[in-house]
């Protein structure tokens, strides 16, 4: 299919690459010799030489290049070789958009090459569950038990099972982040986990859970009880500070439905009323509200609504918060608000570095927005169609990295 490429069966074959050997130079001699020449350059060239020349390809080549012969793969996947190849490889973002509810397969866009590759990820059963990327690995944890968490690399492969987290055996609301360190590839997971008290209209348990890579440990790092709001699926974590939604309950008749909650991870504190008091108003009636960390910095992308109906959306707006004030960055053009289609009230959109990716859960369609040069484009069309009306379509941002590993 035009514009795809697929690296699946790159990925899976090491057992098979294993098994093949190079071509001793005796079965070489009645090889053309334009054969034989390309061969012999290949032995002859030392591996520090031969590791320069596939550090500059592509990732998804890399893939490839690994299955030519055993000494390739060797190198590909070495640690020396993961590690160098990291300062050559673009790192600007990809998106990976689901095509199926059911199973975890689709498609990742590579924005350097402006390609979609079809790739499979690791550790997923279905699209429905919850997923925050940082620094080349994503967290995942399943929407439905909620208790399974795996920490990966959707681009070597490279898996790892987390112990459970605590708190509410079973919550109604849970929002994971995570934030892992270039320098010391270490990383922490956090989930806030929401649950409505039994008999009471107004109040939810509120509770956040650290994980940390360094002590392979959970941390109950908080309980607290919101009066009139509740937690949600939104949280990210910059700097060293998680930031979450929380969502109105309809009780006060509040004209904002939205708000942002801080804490401090490096925080000792846990008195009562500790959350509240970190409030933060959103800048506008909002249908829904995405949060994504740029450079440690926390950007909001939301959809505006209508003064009169909240629930409509009307725009797409993109904020970044300055201290406890928000400063709008731009707002979506109305071209591309409209070459969406139907763009409904909640979407999917995430980003890294200096790039965000937004896109309407009924259609395929990616819209990219570059931060840095203030730039909205298109991506290339993803190599899949709507097969019936009510298919819905979701994604998420990662960076891919060869060096880091859960």
């Amino acid at each position: 299919m035009k514009g795809e490429t697929s690296w699946i069966s790159h990925c899976h074959n090491y057992a098979a690459i294993n098994t093949v050997e190079s071509n001793s130079l005796s079965e070489l001699k009645d090889e053309d010799k334009k054969e034989v020449s390309s061969v012999l350059v290949d032995f002859i060239l030392p591996d520090d030489i031969l590791e320069r020349i596939l550090a500059c390809l592509p990732v998804a080549s890399l893939f490839r290049a690994s299955c030519v012969c055993k000494r390739w793969h060797e190198i590909v996947k070495s640690g020396k070789f993961l590690g160098n190849s990291s300062k050559s490889l673009s790192h600007k973002p990809w998106y990976f958009m689901f095509t199926s509810l059911k199973e975890p397969v689709g498609y990742a866009y590579d924005l350097t090459f402006r390609k979609w590759y079809g790739i499979e990820l690791p550790c997923i059963w279905t699209s429905s569950c919850l997923i925050s990327s940082s620094c080349g690995l994503f967290c995942l944890m399943d929407n439905d038990s909620r208790t399974e968490l795996y920490v990966c690399n959707p681009i070597t492969k490279c898996c790892k099972s987390l112990e459970e987290p605590p708190g509410f055996k079973f919550s109604d609301y849970n929002a994971l982040a995570m934030s892992a360190n270039r320098k010391t590839r270490r990383y922490s997971v956090s989930i806030v986990k929401s649950k409505h008290i039994p008999g009471n209209l107004f109040q939810w348990d509120i509770s956040i859970h650290i994980y940390n890579s360094g002590t392979m440990m959970w941390t109950t790092r908080l309980t607290d009880v919101l009066a009139g709001w509740r937690g949600g699926d939104e949280s990210v974590i910059c700097d060293g500070i998680l930031y979450f939604m929380i969502y109105s309950t309809g009780i006060g008749g509040l004209e904002n439905r939205h708000g942002l909650i801080t804490y401090d991870l490096s925080s000792i504190s846990s008195s009562p009323g500790l959350l509240m008091r970190s409030f933060i108003s959103v800048p506008c009636s909002l249908t829904c509200g995405r949060l994504i960390n740029l450079k440690e910095k926390l950007i909001m992308v939301g959809g505006i609504g209508r003064r009169d109906r909240a629930d409509i959306i009307k725009g797409v707006g993109i904020w970044r918060l300055n201290g406890t004030e928000w400063q709008q960055i731009t707002r979506m053009p109305h071209k591309y608000f409209q070459g969406f289609g139907e763009f409904d009230e909640v979407f999917a959109s995430s980003g890294t570095d200096d790039f965000i990716y937004i896109q309407s859960y009924g259609a395929p369609a990616l819209l990219i927005f570059d931060v840095e040069q203030i730039k909205w484009r298109w991506s290339p069309k993803c190599p899949v169609t709507k097969r019936f009306p009510l298919q819905l379509f979701t994604g998420f941002c990662f960076e891919p990295r060869l060096e880091i590993a859960p």
